[in-house]
């Protein structure tokens, strides 16, 4: 007798921020409060707050279920390329020393004379990521070779990591064959401007290991 899988969860986030079904994992987890029913299926609302953060998968040998009951839920992201591209940041309690070296190249990038908090960071980043009026995701125009590596574009109708002056097509497992790019060619950038700052200021996230592969 065959035993099906379970169908994967509606938890896993793409660059263009949107939330759905897929069964890989992903390399973090993140969330934006809680947006399931006790069914385990989302809703409408993709975030109950301000606070969009990208943890790690693991903390203190804990087992987390991805959807208890009216908390949160747990969000999964391919990378932290992916994650910075849907709006979020790193956790300043999992992530605390990536948190740190985040804060510092924003700090850098904004040109501030006080170090921002958390809740600054995050008002910026949701005018920034979100469409007040569609919900949609909000995304800028750029010359591509102003572009530091790590951003995420929308290239032939799909996300894209600029890595070495050069594209990667993004998938949820993994980045694919590295594609030239015209260095004076207009792009849609996905990822928030202050972030785009963030990674031209020196901020270096985490990449799946596909993005290794010539």
């Amino acid at each position: 007798m065959t035993t099906s899988r379970p169908s994967p969860l509606q938890n896993r986030v793409t660059p263009t921020g949107e939330i759905v079904a897929d069964p890989a994992r992903g390399m973090f987890m993140g969330n934006r409060g809680c947006l399931h029913h006790p069914d385990r299926r989302l809703g409408t609302a993709r975030w109950r707050s301000k606070l969009w953060i990208c943890c790690t998968l693991t903390w203190k040998n804990v087992r987390r279920d991805p959807m208890p009951p009216g908390r949160w839920t747990a969000l999964f992201f391919m990378d932290e390329a992916t994650a910075l591209a849907a709006g979020h940041r790193p956790c300043a309690y999992c992530r605390y020393q990536d948190y740190v070296a985040f804060r510092t190249s924003w700090r850098e990038a904004l040109g501030l004379t006080e170090r921002p908090r958390a809740v600054e960071i995050d008002a910026l980043l949701h005018g920034e990521r979100v469409e007040s009026r569609t919900r949609r995701q909000r995304t800028t125009t750029a010359t591509f070779a102003g572009l530091p590596d790590g951003v995420m574009i929308r290239h032939e109708g799909t996300p894209a990591l600029v890595l070495g002056g050069r594209v990667r097509p993004w998938s949820f497992s993994g980045y694919g064959d590295s594609v030239p790019m015209p260095p004076r060619r207009a792009v849609e950038v996905l990822t928030p401007p202050s972030t785009t700052a963030t990674l031209a200021a020196g901020y270096r996230p985490a990449l799946h290991p596909s993005a290794d592969h010539p």
